[in-house]
């Protein structure tokens, strides 16, 4: 089953190049409960077999994440909080999860959009809890950016030195993500005692 969706991809970037990456990671941003796993993993092994350039495989991938993530930013920007609960279920967007995200957001502050990133199912929802708190575009932006770009380099060279090893893909994307959670807990507790400090003086 793995291999056919990885041959599926492949397929698909190989045909339509890196606006097919672009468009892949746009929708895995959004709404579309699309795996970047399944995107990036495939086009580093294009890159491997030299087919693909690995810097623009990259690029395209943090790109197509920007844009998936601002299109959920003023999603949620212009419709607001009740009309994405009454019809986000249509998008595979339930209640619970918006509103884990904005209490998400709302415990961590803006770090919560990088960190948000690199956390499994968190990733593709964090952005509409920013869009309802308007949070500054340019600093979403960056942030975004700054966690997508992480993830994506980490799945694309998992695809470049795995190629369609699933094993040990598998093994190491998991030991990769308990490393990430780790990282990322220390990062916002540490966070937290700073901004906790300064709000003191």
């Amino acid at each position: 089953m793995f291999a056919d969706i990885v041959n599926f991809i492949v397929e698909t970037i190989g045909s339509l190049g890196y606006f097919g990456i672009f468009i892949l990671m746009f929708l895995e941003s959004s709404f579309f409960p699309f795996p970047s796993e399944v995107v990036m993993i495939p086009a580093g092994y294009l890159a491997f077999k030299g087919e693909m350039n690995m810097y623009l495989v990259i690029l395209f991938g943090i790109l197509g994440s920007l844009a998936g993530s601002l299109f959920n930013y003023y999603l949620a920007v212009k419709f607001g909080r009740r009309f994405l609960i009454k019809y986000g279920k249509y998008f595979f967007i339930k209640e619970e999860t918006i509103v884990r995200m904005e209490v998400f957001f709302k415990n961590h502050g803006h770090i919560s959009t990088f960190s948000g990133r690199l956390i499994p199912v968190v990733r593709q929802y964090i952005s509409l809890p920013a869009g309802l708190a308007r949070m500054n575009l340019f600093v979403f932006s960056l942030y975004t950016s700054l966690g997508a770009g992480i993830w994506v380099v980490i799945l694309t060279l998992l695809g470049y030195f795995l190629g369609d090893n699933e094993l040990l893909i598998k093994e190491y994307l998991h030991y990769i993500i308990i490393v990430l959670l780790i990282l990322l807990s220390i990062l916002i507790f540490w966070y937290y005692r700073k901004t906790k400090k300064l709000k003191g003086l």
